[in-house]
């Protein structure tokens, strides 16, 4: 690994910005630009306030809310938004295995992102200069992976910038320099370990969770002391013998030592009740349920601990003894709101079942209703007698009517329609509902914006009934999507109630997520290549941009010198098939550059 300063001897990527470099005020190379400012060790106070100047967590702030206050870009001018300047990160990341989702982070005029490939940037506001990059170097080899390479952000706090790593390693960087201050080689790759979520600074700690159940992993979410790199406390999203959940696992069984629940985003913070929240996914192996019989927790699950120790408080499973790879993968989101006459805490989360979980985060009970409903049977796969079913609507269709072709129609292809070794075809798909795109939730109105697909899912079990090797798949059958009638859509939801209260429906999925603004906009990107800004109220698209590559990313929105800015990565996903680029775009109502050729 390495960095490499603006204007040093070694020169790692080409830098250049695309566009209008004069107008841009770009500064040549080897001009002296101003020193940055490290960042504090930031208050639990200043991590949960909505961001102004600055965009501090992945999610905007420890609520993981992706709300701005902003108001100066509004229904009404948004029309005029131009790019201000485009920087190209030297094809870091592009390729047919990467993708490129990591939301940006923005500090006093820096703005702090990674590629696919685990590579930090550092790029000035004012002029979209790199003032420091950060060479993972990682190993071409590594081949357990999950679904492309990818990163979805960096932490920051206390003058480091943080960074987990598909090799396993966590990282802290210099916020001046990009120099690496210390590395942990947190867990080994060649185990079926990797780390694609933004790392989370709170209070001191440097806390990520782990990815890899598709080869056998235990998840597990773990907390360093952000100065040093030492580890201060860990979670196995799987519990072990004697602790709360490990029931549910078969008895005299190591199975559950390779039970998955892959920790696939970056947790939330209540510092009020002292309790960190994070989702976790499926169970391994994936499709395979007669070797793991039980509700094998904590997989598919809402989880809380206390965030100074790890100490499990609660949890509540979505989807019991998992077979559909219906991973909660989406961020939790926390939100204060007035449900049955009083202001509740509440936590929500949209899921690939296609419903959003919305619970007391106080206690982990419902606090929208959520039924006990008895689910078809398949005895070979000791299937669960019955599932949560959440009150209120769905947001992607949960059934068919008409069976694709070569396939018969089994119990209309509902959601948890049973299988074994025949392929069945049911909706949600496993690369259906809210998948990792975050969702957005305005306090003004208690909406909580989604951000999900429409497919349909085969499913075929009955394999890998023996514990493989470390680092081996380990997913317990076979799954694809049906090719057609693919779409993606886009949802806002009251949660006072649980239901609907707009949809737009796209020609492609929705694969970035999306951020929310008091000027009533909702910025989400597109995998066609366009960033695009939606009326919030009833999702009219007000705006579009043209950036010549997937946006597949979440955008972030801050102030700076008395303007609002949106920032957005520009690289598209191995996951959507969508154009690769490496760019990084900046959009101001005082930008000139226009959109972007495309062939």
């Amino acid at each position: 690994m390495s960095f490499t300063l603006l204007g040093s001897r070694r020169s790692w990527f080409g830098f250049g910005v695309l566009g209008a470099c004069t107008a841009a005020g770009v500064l040549l190379a080897g001009a002296q630009a101003p020193s940055i400012a490290p960042a504090p060790a930031f208050t639990a106070r200043e991590l949960t306030e909505y961001p102004t100047t600055g965009w501090l967590t992945s999610g905007g702030d420890l609520f993981n809310r992706r709300y701005s206050p902003l108001a100066q870009i509004t229904r009404d001018n948004v029309a005029q938004l131009k790019a201000v300047w485009r920087r190209s990160l030297g094809g870091s990341g592009v390729g047919v295995k990467y993708s490129g989702e990591a939301q940006p982070i923005v500090h006093d005029g820096v703005i702090y992102l990674v590629t696919g490939a685990d590579d930090v940037f550092a790029i000035g506001v004012d002029s979209g200069e790199i003032r420091w990059t950060y060479d993972a170097k990682l190993d071409d080899t590594i081949d357990v992976v999950c679904c492309g390479w990818t990163s979805r952000g960096v932490g920051l706090g206390d003058g480091r910038v943080y960074v987990g790593q598909l090799d396993g390693k966590l990282v802290a960087l210099d916020q001046r320099t990009g120099a690496v201050l210390w590395s942990t080689q947190a867990e080994r790759w060649q185990e079926g370990f990797s780390i694609t979520s933004a790392p989370l600074y709170y209070d001191g700690l440097v806390i990520t969770g782990f990815a890899g159940a598709e080869y056998g992993i235990r998840g597990r979410v773990k907390a360093y002391d952000a100065k040093t790199g030492a580890l201060v406390w860990t979670f196995y999203t799987i519990p072990g013998p004697g602790e709360v959940g490990h029931d549910s696992w078969p008895r005299d069984n190591p199975v559950w030592q390779h039970g998955g629940a892959s920790v696939w985003q970056t947790p939330a913070v209540d510092p009020e009740l002292g309790l960190l929240y994070f989702s976790t996914g499926n169970p391994g192996p994936d499709f395979n349920g007669a070797v793991r019989a039980g509700d094998n927790l904590f997989s598919v699950s809402m989880v809380a601990v206390e965030a100074k120790t790890g100490k499990y408080r609660w949890h509540f499973q979505q989807v019991r003894h998992d077979i559909w790879d219906y991973d909660a993968t989406s961020p939790v989101v926390l939100f204060d709101l007035e449900v049955g006459g009083r202001v509740r805490k509440g936590i929500a989360e949209a899921s690939k079942t296609g419903w959003v979980y919305i619970l007391d985060r106080t206690t982990g009970r419902p606090l929208v209703g959520i039924e006990d409903r008895p689910v078809p049977q398949e005895p070979r796969q000791a299937t669960a007698r019955t599932q949560p079913y959440p009150v209120g609507d769905a947001f992607v269709p949960q059934s068919m009517t008409i069976a694709p072709e070569g396939f018969r129609l089994v119990n209309q292809g509902r959601i948890f329609t049973p299988f074994w070794t025949d392929p069945v075809v049911a909706k949600p798909g496993q690369s259906g509902g809210a998948n990792w795109p975050p969702s957005s939730y305005d306090p003004r109105t208690g909406h909580l914006y989604v951000c999900a697909t429409d497919r349909t899912g085969v499913f075929r079990g009955g394999a890998d009934n023996e514990i493989p090797p470390d680092g081996e798949r380990y997913i317990g059958g076979a799954f694809g999507n049906i090719p057609f009638g693919v779409t993606g859509i886009f949802t806002a939801l009251d949660m006072r109630t649980n239901t609907i209260v707009w949809q737009q429906q796209w020609s492609e999925r929705c694969y970035s997520g999306s951020v929310v603004t008091a000027g009533g906009l909702l910025f989400t990107g597109r995998s066609d290549g366009r960033l695009t800004a939606l009326d919030s109220r009833d999702g009219r698209l007000l705006w579009a941009f043209q950036t010549g590559a997937g946006v597949n990313a979440p955008a972030s929105v801050f102030e700076y010198r008395g303007q609002q800015y949106v920032v957005v990565l520009s690289a598209g996903s191995a996951f959507a098939a969508s154009r690769r680029g490496d760019s990084v775009w900046l959009f101001g109502l005082d930008g000139k550059i226009g959109p972007a050729e495309t062939q």
